[in-house]
């Protein structure tokens, strides 16, 4: 009986149907690539497995090319008019995908002249490429606009990608670039158009044992903790461009080390002596330890100085509030700022967005809670220097930083004792506008977890005044916004884009230099934690489509018009069987849009979308 039944058991267990036939589900598309660059092909089957793949070129096995994606060999022109197929086989049969044709052309098209090299785009934080030609509220849909592919890395992707356009690496052409960083101290440089990888470096010494492990147990930033801020390009900088990238690690005593380092564009090769090991004091009575910071926020670069924020790691005390700026060709330290030198807290942590700056070298910057002292000096400002929980312009003259200005709410001491601060958000540089009086404003906005958007008059940011409920701030929109801001702003024509938490993404439009009350469009979907940093791509004035990112198990992309964000042109749910999944959400992401296509980061890759 027992053998009986063990056997009966046995052969139960086995009953699982008859195997499934391959079936293409994603069909390779024809690939364009001029003479010396590489063309990858892509398929996607279902069906029992294991699936086994073999991919032919007219018709005759590519020896080795046996998983869904090939990559050829440098291109010829000889190549031209290959057709590529991909063979997939199981136990129960085999199915051949329609054939993709390479073309491959001798001179190479027009360079793209798009570069986004540093974070949301430019200095004032915008977030708007205005140079995008290829995507249009036209093309962009479920039918003609999709994932393309998903380029693996080693570690989540918390900075924001950068590119840069015809760049000239050694034995790869002139390729479009994809620099991409993650927390487990890599910098990669991708093809932007293959996926290709062109170069990784690791921020790690050699052999030094050091590990981006943490032992702090917090969720802020884990499980690893490298690089965490979105670096910064420079094209004309060293013989062939640099990117500036801050990495954190632990060395085999528990020491966390912070360092600056300055790496090739081409190759990703340490120029200027780096990397340069961040460490400062501020006037001689308070001292950065770096196991107690992570920069958060992005580089800044202005004016041959790339400026450093820092947020708390693990908001474990004690901390304060340092800004640290090292010179972009020797990365020797030229200025330190600290806002709370004689309190507690008050650090930039901006939900990874960067300083702001003004066309005369101004920074601007939310900050956290923190001790702020009501006590005013004779000009306005804190008597002891202490500013936390303020929107803060820092003058750089002559390469010195100072606390030019600020303005601070009326309750600021009472929102950091509950946690309830600004530097939650992002600040944005608004260009020129023209009030009802006809007088030229110089403003900048910023919202964080108050939910209210500030705007401050960059002349006169109006400082702190106890018995004004809304300080002296140029405009405050209360009420506008479902949550708290927990990211960055975007622009375009004149509007403001805004994604808090648990909240639509909102449009609210300017007039004569005063930002509208109410939304004048907004998405049909509320955004949850950590809500929804727009980006925005156009072709100058026209063909405005805002992005968005949104956080979960599965991450989604988002496409609205610009002009209504009421219109979804495209989300990366719409097709069907998963057609545009491209991994798990991760907090407080970016899109970013150049020449035709769209990056995405997650834990652990990048997703690239585009027109097929």
């Amino acid at each position: 009986m027992f053998l009986a039944a063990a056997l009966l058991g046995c052969n139960t267990s086995r009953t699982t149907g008859p195997p499934v036939t391959p079936s293409i589900s994603t069909q390779p598309a024809n690939q364009s690539v001029t003479v010396g660059r590489a063309a990858t092909f892509n398929v996607a089957a279902t069906g029992t497995a294991p699936l086994n793949y073999q991919w032919k070129k007219n018709n005759a096995d590519i020896s080795g090319a046996n998983s869904p994606s090939y990559t050829t060999p440098a291109t010829t022109a000889g190549d031209n008019g290959a057709q590529f197929v991909a063979v997939v086989s199981n136990s129960a049969g085999t199915a051949t995908s329609n054939p993709a044709t390479l073309t491959v052309t001798s001179t190479p098209p027009p360079p793209s002249t798009a570069n986004v090299l540093t974070y949301h785009n430019d200095n004032a934080r915008t977030g708007l490429n205005s140079s995008e030609t290829i995507l249009t509220p036209a093309n962009v849909t479920a039918t003609k606009f999709g994932k393309l592919f998903v380029i693996s890395v080693d570690g989540k992707v918390d900075a924001e990608p950068l590119y840069a356009s015809a760049v000239s690496i050694p034995n790869k052409g002139t390729p479009n670039v994809l620099i991409v960083a993650t927390e487990h101290d890599s910098v990669y440089a991708f093809d932007a158009d293959t996926g290709a990888s062109l170069w990784q470096v690791s921020m790690l010494p050699p052999g030094s044992g050091e590990t981006t492990s943490d032992d702090h147990g917090c969720s802020q930033v884990t499980p690893e903790i490298g690089v965490t801020a979105t670096p910064v390009i420079d094209r004309s900088a060293g013989p062939h461009g640099t990117v500036y990238v801050v990495a954190m690690s632990r060395n085999g005593s528990g020491q966390y080390l912070q360092r600056l380092h300055a790496l090739d564009l081409t190759t990703g090769a340490e120029q200027f002596g780096g990397p340069q090991a961040i460490q400062a004091t501020f006037k001689g009575t308070v001292t950065f330890d770096p196991g107690q910071y992570k920069e958060r926020p992005a580089l800044l670069l202005l004016n041959g100085v790339v400026y450093t924020a820092w947020a708390s790691h693990c908001d474990f005390n004690p901390y304060t509030g340092w800004i640290i700026g090292y010179d972009q060709n020797t990365l020797a330290q030229v200025n330190v700022l600290n806002v709370t030198p004689n309190g507690s807290e008050g650090s930039f942590w901006n939900s990874g967005a960067g300083p702001a700056a003004d066309p005369g070298g101004n920074i601007f910057a939310l900050q956290a809670n923190g001790t702020f002292d009501v006590t005013m000096d004779a000009n306005g400002f804190p008597s002891l220097g202490d500013f936390g929980n303020s929107f803060l312009k820092i003058s750089t003259t002559n390469r010195q930083l100072a606390v030019a200005d600020y303005f601070a709410m009326s309750n600021t001491v009472m929102e950091s004792s509950i946690d309830q601060d600004l530097g939650s958000g992002g600040a944005l540089v608004l260009p020129d506008m023209t009030d009802s009086t006809g007088k030229t404003r110089h403003l900048a906005v910023g919202a964080g977890k108050d939910a209210n958007i500030y705007l401050v008059d960059r002349d006169n940011m109006g400082k702190f005044n106890a018995t004004n409920s809304n300080g002296n701030a140029y405009q405050v929109v209360s009420g506008a916004l479902g949550g708290e801001v927990f990211s960055a702003p975007a622009l375009f024509n004149g509007v403001l884009y805004y994604g808090a938490v648990g909240d639509n993404l909102k449009a609210f439009p300017f007039g004569t230099a005063r930002l509208a009350l109410a939304p004048s469009s907004q998405s049909a979907i509320t955004f949850q934690f950590p809500g929804a940093t727009p980006s925005v791509s156009s072709n100058g004035a026209t063909n405005g489509i805002v992005w968005a990112a949104e956080n979960g198990g599965t991450a989604v992309l988002h496409a609205y018009d610009a002009t209504n964000l009421a219109m979804e042109l495209y989300n990366s749910n719409q097709a069907a069987n998963g057609r545009d999944h491209f991994g798990t959400g991760n907090k407080f992401i970016t899109p970013m849009i150049a020449n035709g296509k769209v990056y995405v980061g997650t834990t652990n890759g990048v997703g690239v979308f585009g027109l097929f």
